[in-house]
C-alpha cells in the first residue's frame, strides 16, 4: 500500500479507505486508486490485516448436505453478501449426522473464524450451547432451537405446511399424506401446519398417512421413493402427498410413475423449497417457496452486524413468509399429458 500511495501521491490511509470501501473518499480518488490497484494486480495481505483488526475475515457455513440445492442457493447468496465487505465463506457438511456437525463446529472454531452460520441437523442444542459458552458469534438458519436465544433466519414452517396442504385440498384431494422431516423445528412446523389444514377443512388426520424417513436432506430422492412405497401399500391409497422438501417429492413421483399411476390425477404431489427442478421433470413440481436467496442474504447481513458491531446486540429472529408455487404436479385434470399409458387402478 505504501508503494501504491507513493505512486499516486496520496496517503496510505487513503489507499486503505478505498480498499475497505470507506465512504470518506471522493469518487475521483476512489476511481484512480482502484484503476491502479487493478493494473498492478494488488492483493491485500489478509493475514497482516487480521493481525491488526483481530479478524480472520472468514465465515463458516455448516449444512446437512453440500449437494442439496436449497443449501447451495443459501450458500451462494450468503457468500455474495459477505464478500462485498471482504469476507470469504468456508463451507462444511454434517452429512445429517449430529456428531459430524459437532466435530465441524469444533474444527472451524479452532481456525478462529469470525462467525458461523449453521443449518443444524441435531435434535438438541448441545453443540450450540458450546458456541454460546465460548462467546463464538453464530447465526442459525432454517432450523431453530426453542430453548436457545440466538440469531435465526428462516421461514415460517407451520405456514408452509398449512399452505401446501390447503392447496391439495383445493385441488380436490381428501386423503392427504405427509412425508415428514426429522424431529427438529422445520419438521415439527411443517407437520403442525399439515395437521392444522386438515382440521380446519374437516378432514381426519390419519397417523398411517404420515411417513418419516431417517434422512431427508441426504439421499433424499431415494428416501422419497421408499416413503411413497409405504404409502402405496396402505389399505386406502392417498390421493395427495405433501412432502417435507422437493427432493423427497421427486422421489415420491418416481415411485408413483413406476407403479403405473398418474401425477396429479391419481396422486397429487407438492414439495417445499421451490428448487427449480421443473424444467427437468416429467411433471413440473408444485412447491412452497421458502425465499432461499433472501435467507442467505439476511443471514449475511446479520453476520456482518455481529462481527462489525462494537456493542453486543440482542439476538434477531427473522422469519420469511412462504408462498405457493403451483405447477402441474397438483393441478388435477389439467395435466392430461402426464397420464401413464400403463396406468393401473389401485384402490
Amino acid at each position: 500500500m505504501k508503494d501504491i500511495a507513493k505512486e499516486l501521491g496520496v496517503s496510505v490511509v487513503t489507499i486503505s479507505k478505498v480498499l475497505r470501501d470507506h465512504p470518506d473518499i471522493s469518487d475521483e480518488t476512489r476511481e484512480r486508486v482502484l484503476k491502479y490497484v487493478k493494473k498492478v494486480d494488488y492483493q491485500p495481505n489478509i493475514l497482516a490485516r487480521g493481525l491488526v483488526t483481530g479478524r480472520s475475515y472468514l465465515v463458516g457455513l455448516i449444512v446437512p448436505d453440500l449437494l442439496h440445492p436449497f443449501f447451495a442457493e443459501i450458500a451462494k447468496s450468503l457468500s455474495r453478501e459477505i464478500g462485498v465487505k471482504g469476507y470469504s465463506l468456508i463451507i462444511a457438511s454434517s452429512d445429517e449426522d449430529p456428531e459430524v456437525e459437532a466435530r465441524e463446529i469444533r474444527q472451524l472454531q479452532a481456525r478462529h473464524l469470525d462467525a458461523l452460520v449453521i443449518a443444524s441437523c441435531a435434535l438438541n442444542n448441545t453443540s450450540i450451547d458450546q458456541l454460546a459458552l465460548h462467546s463464538n458469534p453464530y447465526v442459525l438458519i432454517d432450523r431453530n432451537f426453542s430453548k436457545v436465544k440466538s440469531n435465526f433466519v428462516g421461514t415460517d414452517d407451520e405456514a408452509a405446511g398449512r399452505i401446501a396442504t390447503e392447496h391439495l385440498i383445493q385441488m380436490g384431494c381428501r386423503r392427504i399424506a405427509h412425508i415428514s422431516g426429522r424431529s427438529n423445528s422445520t419438521g415439527h412446523g411443517r407437520l403442525k401446519g399439515y395437521q392444522a389444514a386438515l382440521q380446519s377443512h374437516g378432514l381426519r388426520y390419519r397417523e398411517e398417512y404420515v411417513v418419516s424417513r431417517p434422512h431427508v436432506d441426504a439421499d433424499s430422492i431415494e428416501q422419497g421413493k421408499q416413503a411413497m412405497q409405504m404409502l402405496l401399500e396402505r389399505k386406502v391409497r392417498p390421493d395427495g402427498v405433501f412432502c417435507y422438501n422437493d427432493p423427497l417429492a421427486i422421489g415420491a413421483m418416481e415411485k408413483i410413475f413406476e407403479e403405473g399411476l398418474s401425477v396429479p390425477n391419481d396422486i397429487a404431489v407438492i414439495g417445499c423449497g421451490n428448487l427449480h427442478y421443473d424444467s427437468s421433470l416429467r411433471v413440473p413440481l408444485s412447491s412452497i417457496d421458502q425465499q432461499n436467496v433472501n435467507i442467505g442474504r439476511r443471514a449475511g447481513e446479520v453476520v456482518l452486524e455481529i462481527i462489525e458491531s462494537k456493542v453486543p446486540k440482542p439476538p434477531q429472529k427473522i422469519v420469511f413468509e412462504p408462498a405457493l408455487v403451483a405447477r402441474l404436479s397438483t393441478l388435477r385434470n389439467s395435466a392430461n399429458h402426464s397420464e401413464n399409458p400403463k396406468r393401473k387402478s389401485k384402490k
